[in-house]
């Protein structure tokens, strides 16, 4: 913020930002979170680029029915009887995570603060005036509201806002003023083809004095009860990022790790579910996204395990497993709480496998491996026999396929309506290496020995199937409906960097050769080989132009991970891994402020995209930063 409305729009340069990266434009962007799938958030600039800026959003049933209620603020300040519009930011910082705004007007200071309330849907926005007359200035607010689906935008005629909302004023003065804002367009969902004019009903006007460090509070609550106060609330917030802090053991609050451990927090929320006390998950990523099996086993180590928060690990392992159907868990959970989660995917249940190994690896506790032991067999069995979707061990060579019609499996998920942009059907690489993963660890932690004979069995058959000698990599499908798939993809580094490789020195040590060559960049690794027919050099334009390109070129920063890992078993050691992540350092103060971006363009200067907090992004960095010397 500020956030420029028509009538009060602003030109001029962006602002300069300290503790933060230049502005550019929407970037970069701020991101505060509630423990509940709840947020707000905003450019550094002031502008609203997308349809999830706002101050409130809301989740209702946690952690979905996210719902927009106050999208900005109009701010005048009064500075020797003389009123103007709040510029520009000339500073920006994080406090934590809390986004610190400075302005200048005339010959005074002003700070604002803005975060929310840990388990409340509840925005605190705090004035600070840290430099003018002893007299004061007068501030004046127009709060902005709404109340939508954070993914939908509404207009005057769809009438006035009557949801929940509470705006406090704790000492300020409240007058009428019922008028409505017109036509606010968002350029970021302009350029993405999405709807992006909204209207906004401005309730009343909100007049405070402003005292040289004397704050003033407005507080916005989708809450019953009535809030915290907002100095106790900014305490509370303040000594909970103390404690996140002393459990990761991230003594230095500005490195990489610590900074890391609190972006870590904004992903885990509540999930109300019956039968599972203070059910938890995990949001895949900021703004649009709600939790996702796939996503959540990949980030549950680095976003638990390597915070020393181990028993929230364990609630979510058990959350997922309550799920369990035909060896399945959970694609994803659908934002309408009464539908039924939806299943179509061939990894997620893999993933959960190996984040029970990464706990297990972690701590002693053997109740969750009890409790879960019964989901563990049911996942070997299943996809041993076969499951939904053609997941099953093909008899012939003991691998596992895949694949069923208008249905992306994998994580290269992108659909454009009814065209599957990268179906993988068959016998993709990275699910061999995740398969004979779990055969492995389901094997030691049931003693059956049978397991043991099917990994070694589909072992043999991967290196003989999908070792290219004549190419130096592996093949990225083989048996598909048009044959084996020689794209030059980054999935196979997986059957490098799990637990138990699927190839010999010799091979490893080729692939990274060629995929340090022609996947890696600074910040995570492209999608295609550049030399690949069907490479997109951007991500860019309407929904359709952007899945044609998600994967298909564009760099994914949670790969980053078991590059690392690779490089470290098979290509020089930790310090190489290390040198592959000290890119991020620099990141955190571009695209999404403190956090990972879901994706980059994949060409310099490798603009990030997609989300601008993405889970699965930040915990493989932290998790690789810490696993190879870095912490």
């Amino acid at each position: 913020m500020p956030f420029w409305f028509p009538e009060c729009h602003r030109t001029g340069h962006d602002a300069d930002v300290t503790d933060a990266a230049t502005v550019h434009g929407s970037r970069p962007e701020w991101l505060v979170t509630n423990g509940l799938g709840g947020y707000a958030m905003g450019t550094v600039g002031g502008e609203p680029t997308r349809s999830y800026h706002g101050l409130l959003i809301a989740a209702l049933h946690p952690p979905v029915e996210r719902t927009m209620f106050v999208v900005g603020l109009e701010e005048t300040v009064t500075v020797d009887s003389r009123a103007s519009r709040l510029p520009a930011p000339t500073a920006f910082r994080l406090e934590g995570r809390r986004p610190v705004a400075t302005f200048e007007v005339a010959d005074t200071r002003l700070e604002r603060w803005i975060w929310m309330a840990h388990g409340s849907n509840t925005t605190y926005v705090r004035y600070v005036l840290t430099h003018g007359s002893s007299d004061g200035v007068t501030v004046e607010i127009v709060p902005l509201v709404t109340e939508r689906d954070h993914h939908a935008l509404r207009r005057e005629e769809d009438g006035i806002p009557a949801g929940p909302l509470r705006i406090l004023a704790p000492d300020g003065r409240i007058s009428s003023e019922r008028r409505w804002v017109r036509d606010v367009r968002l350029a970021e969902e302009t350029a993405r083809g999405e709807a992006d004019v909204q209207d906004l009903w401005a309730p009343f006007r909100v007049e405070a004095r402003l005292l040289p460090g004397v704050p003033f509070t407005l507080i916005l609550t989708a809450e019953d009860a009535d809030p915290v106060p907002a100095e106790e609330a900014l305490a509370t917030e303040r000594a909970r990022d103390r404690r996140l802090l002393a459990l990761a053991r991230a003594e230095d609050p500005s490195s990489l790790k610590a900074r890391l451990t609190l972006a870590a927090d904004a992903f885990l929320v509540r999930r109300d579910i019956d039968g599972v006390p203070d059910g938890r998950s995990v949001i895949a990523g900021y703004p649009w996204f709600n939790d996702w099996g796939r996503d959540t086993m990949i980030a549950l180590p680095g976003l638990c395990l390597e915070t020393g928060r181990i028993t929230e690990a364990a609630t979510i392992l058990r959350t997922f497993a309550r799920f369990e159907r035909d060896g399945l868990i959970p694609n994803d959970f659908p934002d309408d709480p009464k539908r039924e989660p939806a299943y179509h995917t061939v990894d997620a249940s893999l993933w959960f496998v190996e984040a029970v190994a990464a706990y297990l690896a972690t701590t002693v506790d053997t109740t969750l491996l009890d409790e879960v032991r019964p989901t563990l067999r049911s996942i070997v069995e299943h996809h041993a026999s076969g499951t939904r979707y053609g997941i099953a061990v093909d008899p012939v060579d003991g691998l596992l396929r895949c694949g069923a019609d208008g249905l992306q499996l994998t994580w290269m998920d992108a659909k454009a309506d009814d065209w599957v942009v990268t179906p993988r059907r068959g016998k993709p690489v990275e699910i061999q290496a995740l398969w004979v993963n779990a055969l492995r660890h389901v094997a030691g932690w049931t003693g059956e020995r049978r397991y043991r004979v099917m990994a070694d069995r589909a072992e043999t058959s991967f290196r003989r199937r999908f070792w290219r000698r004549d190419l130096g990599y592996l093949l990225d499908v083989v048996d598909g409906p048009d044959g084996d798939d020689p794209a030059l993809r980054p999935n196979q580094l997986l059957a490098l960097s799990l637990r138990h490789p699927l190839v010999d020195d010799a091979m490893a040590r080729s692939v990274l050769d060629v995929v340090g060559r022609d996947l890696h960049v600074p910040l995570g690794l492209r999608s295609l080989a550049p030399s690949d027919r069907a490479y997109r050099p951007t991500f860019q334009g309407d929904r359709q132009a952007r899945d044609a390109a998600y994967h298909q070129g564009t760099v994914w920063t949670w790969l980053i991970g078991p590059y690392a890992d690779a490089l470290a078993r098979f290509g020089g050691g930790p310090k190489i891994a290390l040198q592959a992540l000290r890119a991020f350092e620099r990141h955190l103060d571009d695209g999404g402020l403190g956090s990972v971006s879901e994706i980059l363009e994949p060409e310099p200067p490798f603009t990030p995209r997609g989300c601008p907090f993405q889970a699965w992004g930040v915990a493989e960095v932290l998790r690789a930063w810490n696993a190879h010397g870095g912490g």
